[in-house]
């Protein structure tokens, strides 16, 4: 079932999802070797544009995105975890010169996701170069064993928290605009 917003899926340079490994033979690179951490996400596809194969999603205010992350193995969980949501309030600082895109800020989350998911319910991070917002909702991978799970345990919250968002700007919006009350007194002295 296609959604209303027509998400896309982003498409890094290499078209492919986002990750940290090495295959490096230092000994510190050995425990990158395995693939055990990866990352995509989705964007409306009026908020980025296909080019070369890729997708180029700009920054700016309004951008959110829905992020999924696959954790297979780390040293914190137990099992598998699956986490899907929303990043929102996504900046790059001016001294962030290798990030133009949302797509670079994927390679960047990867090398800090330590320090950005520590709450993956609340995110709020920020470093000297970017800062970011996001909620995501957090699964056992090996919960979801078919595609109405997958539906009602990840797609379903995700989608909801997304239009929550969406919902809340617009509300926000109302608040801090002015002449839209304006308009809306005129309008209901009429």
């Amino acid at each position: 079932q296609e959604e209303d917003e027509k998400f896309v899926i982003g498409r890094p340079a290499g078209y492919g999802i986002s990750a940290r490994s090495s295959t490096g033979l230092e000994s510190n690179n050995v425990s990158l070797w395995l693939l055990k951490k990866f990352a995509v996400f989705f964007v409306s596809e009026e908020k980025t544009k296909l080019e070369r194969g890729q997708t180029i999603t700009e920054l700016h205010k309004d951008l959110k995105v829905l992020y999924l992350r696959i954790v297979l193995n780390d040293k914190n969980i137990d099992e598998p975890i699956v986490y899907l949501g929303v990043l929102y309030n996504i900046e790059k600082k001016p001294q962030a010169k290798g990030i133009n895109k949302f797509e670079s800020i994927m390679g960047y989350i990867e090398y800090n996701d330590d320090k950005i998911f520590k709450k993956p319910q609340e995110i709020d991070y920020e470093d000297a170069y970017v800062r970011l917002q996001g909620e995501l909702i957090k699964n056992n991978l090996y919960d979801i064993n078919d595609s109405q799970t997958l539906y009602d345990k990840i797609i379903k919250p995700s989608l909801e928290l997304y239009r929550k968002l969406d919902k809340k700007e617009k509300e926000e919006f109302k608040i801090e605009n002015p002449l839209n009350q304006r308009k809306f007194f005129l309008s209901s002295n009429l």
